[in-house]
């Protein structure tokens, strides 16, 4: 297994409830492929540098796990694909 570090952005009109199910869903992939996670640390609403997707805010979250190889790029699909993530960084901690 390898430690990740992931940075992810929410859109910032999200409501609370769904911002932690998001959070929550991230979670729960990891741990279902076998993984674990060993951190999360919810950032908040920051302003962005620059606008993404028509959004100068956003709800920051990082988190860190372990896990295969597989689950990290699983995890990466599936951050492009949900409409609520506008963008993500995802590194592999040495």
């Amino acid at each position: 297994m390898r430690d990740y570090e992931t940075m992810y952005i929410l859109r910032p009109d999200l409501e609370e409830e769904a911002v932690e199910a998001a959070i929550t869903r991230f979670q729960e992939l990891i741990a279902e492929e076998g993984g674990t996670v060993t951190n999360v640390n919810k950032w908040g609403r920051r302003r962005l540098a620059y606008e993404i997707e028509g959004y100068g805010e956003g709800v920051y979250v990082i988190m860190e796990f372990s896990a295969e190889a597989r689950v990290a790029r699983e995890l990466e699909r599936v951050f492009r694909i949900t409409d609520e993530v506008i963008r993500y960084l995802m590194i592999k901690k040495d």
